[in-house]
């Protein structure tokens, strides 16, 4: 078992709805050994799985991770470069006929490709192959752009398996062209993860978020569980569960 995917079965565990499912499995066990452990174990996954569920929740926790507002044009007159990271693959997708990227990645693609044509500053796409597959993120944005957008990226990164090997690797690529400040687009949720790595690389970060996150209750359905709020909650803990990671790491 490689290490991405332990890390990954670990995280798997401790988030929803993989955790809830645990709760409730643990509270079925004790229900006769320990009642009122069980019902409270019960009781405490149902809540859990109603409130993570609501697109509110969803928001409110989305925007605890957002650490700017949304890129002022004028910030990029003063960067080098623009770095787009990888956010997933599908793998082997059979109408591409192989792997392709995921929704996450190419709503980060068409922000930078946008920044690119009103800036006119270079390239880089950063992102390997979690997971398996048989093409490298990195690799795949790069087809994409230059396919679809008539964009050829400077520099392509297809080893990187995590957001700390994003920023690590791709440091040394944008050092050996003179490049010290980025604009870094990922989803504003992720940032708060993804700008302190690439600082510790030394490189001056502007934060290029999308998909900016609302805590307001527009309409009574914002209450109600959806399997996007879900997701929406589930990202948010991810990033909060990667930044603890990285802050114990750091420690040792």
């Amino acid at each position: 078992m490689t290490a991405w995917l332990a890390t990954d079965l670990i995280a798997l565990a401790l988030l929803p709805p993989l955790s809830l499912v645990i709760l409730l499995a643990a509270g079925l066990f004790l229900h006769r050994r320990r009642p009122r452990l069980a019902m409270s174990l019960i009781l405490l996954s149902a809540v859990a799985l109603y409130a993570l569920s609501t697109p509110w929740v969803g928001g409110l926790l989305e925007k605890s991770l957002e650490i700017s507002r949304p890129l002022d044009p004028a910030d990029l007159k003063t960067a080098d470069a623009i770095v787009v990271l990888g956010g997933g693959r599908r793998i082997d997708a059979p109408e591409y006929g192989g792997d392709t990227l995921n929704g996450l990645s190419l709503e980060r693609l068409r922000y930078a490709a946008l920044l690119h044509r009103s800036s006119g500053l270079p390239l880089l796409v950063t992102g390997g192959m979690p997971g398996g597959g048989t093409q490298p993120e990195g690799r795949i944005m790069q087809r994409i752009l230059q396919d679809e957008y008539g964009i050829a990226p400077r520099w392509v990164e297809d080893g990187a398996l995590t957001t700390w090997d994003n920023a690590r690797r791709s440091a040394p690529l944008l050092a050996k062209s003179g490049v010290h400040r980025i604009v870094l687009v990922t989803h504003a949720w992720h940032l708060r993860r993804a700008v302190p790595l690439f600082e510790a690389q030394g490189l001056a970060v502007i934060p290029a978020g999308i998909q900016f996150s609302s805590t307001r209750i527009d309409s009574p359905l914002d209450l109600v569980p959806t399997p996007a709020g879900l997701r929406d909650s589930t990202f948010a803990l991810h990033e909060w569960l990667g930044i603890l990671w990285y802050k114990l790491r750091s420690n040792f």
